[in-house]
């Protein structure tokens, strides 16, 4: 397989302007993705009355493009370019949202409608995801992966500040066709970030270099299942993202309807988590380096996760601060359990194996949290919201059994694991 060009890296990735290009287009990209998981749950759940169950339905579609083509995906991005992909990805993106505004103008927009356009948007989503972390140690090196991820991460979650209460009030304010028509712009605004980026690409492997699309997959698959750290690592973050669902499926409808608080209300209520993860990704390397990577991928989950009980605890007035605090250390937790497990999945897989590694883990990982969401309407529908909320917190608190009942519990920091 080609090389690409060595370009020297400097120490700080503040001074690495490939990188600054990067995380500005990944930034508008989260923005951009952050206000509109708000505004079509929001547009659904108001505009057009939907029930919970096909708010289950809308919520697995956005991450249903896992199921579609998770594991191929891997292979796919090892044979483009890695950054024209992901550009490609982001312009798709941005024309299949343009239509929700323009059919909300007409007055035929449905529920149906917000389903496709979830559906496909979710596919692109795969590959820019898989490509991006697949490129990053391309473009800064692995000895500055845990910076560049706990960049990208803060990024992520000052989105999940601002995006939900951007896109709630801005809903509220203006209806649906706005922040879409943003969220769309965004995604053009990044993927020409993308293409001002000058180092030099991941070079492809071409389809004659590599084996068949089915025999790469397997080989993914196999170093996962075979990897005892890598193993518990996924199945901890598959269970974690499967009641994630569950909660996702019904949370709009928690906050909206059971605790009566309106759509600006609700876009800063869902902004708590992200509140919580910009601190865990400025403190990200202090905090993984004192610990220990391997310790915090365990020890996070434990003591985090059960914070989320505090959630279905909430009604209107005081009992909202208990929730308040709850979802603020899920969301710490979560993300610096991310940074480590991630980092450490990009030092420790061959690099002519990490797309599909990637893949394959974000396969499993991201594939329960849409069999999740459809658990979670199914529930809303069977049991009632608040005890669907309950069902997800509980759940979460399980997640953290698979790495604490691991090799990782006796470890510290990673070694590379033999495959």
């Amino acid at each position: 397989m080609a090389r690409s060009a060595v370009v020297p890296r400097p120490p700080s990735l503040l001074a690495h302007r490939g990188f600054r290009l990067f995380w500005a287009a990944d930034t508008v990209s989260q923005f951009g993705t952050s206000v509109g998981n708000t505004v079509l749950p929001l547009v659904a759940a108001t505009t057009l009355a939907a029930s919970p169950l096909q708010m289950g339905v809308l919520g697995a579609a956005e991450t249903a493009g896992y199921l579609l083509i998770g594991l191929p995906a891997g292979v796919w991005v090892e044979r483009a370019r890695q950054r024209r992909l992901m550009r490609r990805a982001n312009t798709i993106r941005a024309v299949l949202l343009g239509t929700i505004p323009a059919a909300w103008w007409f007055g035929v927009l449905t529920i149906h409608q917000l389903v496709v356009v979830a559906l496909l948007s979710s596919v692109c989503a795969v590959l820019f995801d898989v490509a991006y972390q697949s490129h990053l140690p391309t473009l800064v090196g692995r000895e500055h992966l845990v910076e560049g991820n706990a960049k990208l991460q803060s990024s992520q979650s000052l989105a999940q500040i601002t995006g939900p209460g951007i896109g709630g009030t801005l809903t509220q304010l203006a209806g649906a066709a706005g922040p879409v028509l943003g969220t769309a712009g965004g995604y053009l605004v990044a993927a020409l970030m993308l293409g001002r980026v000058r180092e030099p690409d991941r070079e492809p492997r071409t389809a004659d270099s590599a084996g068949s699309i089915l025999t790469e997959v397997r080989e993914g698959l196999r170093f996962v299942a075979d990897t005892a750290t890598l193993r518990a690592v996924t199945c901890c973050t598959a269970t974690a993202n499967l009641f994630s669902g569950v909660l996702g499926a019904v949370q709009v409808l928690f906050l909206a309807r059971t605790l009566g608080l309106a759509e600006a209300a609700v876009g800063l209520m869902l902004s708590i988590l992200g509140v919580g993860g910009v601190l865990a990704a400025l403190t990200a390397r202090p905090v993984i380096r004192r610990v220990g990577q391997a310790r915090a991928v365990w020890l996070v989950p434990l003591t985090a996760f059960p914070a989320l009980c505090l959630v279905p605890l909430a009604s209107p007035g005081p009992l909202l601060g208990p929730a308040v605090a709850g979802l603020f250390v899920t969301g710490y937790g979560t993300v610096l359990y991310n940074i480590a497990q991630v980092s450490y999945r990009q030092a420790a897989c061959p690099e002519h194996m990490l797309a599909r590694v990637n893949a394959t883990v974000r396969f499993l990982a991201f594939g329960t949290l849409t069999l999740g969401t459809l658990v979670g309407g199914a529930l809303g529908e069977l049991l009632g919201v608040r005890v669907t909320v309950w069902v997800a917190a509980a759940g979460t608190c399980l997640a953290a059994l698979w790495v604490v009942c691991s090799p990782l519990r006796g470890m510290r920091d990673f070694a590379p694991p033999r495959a």
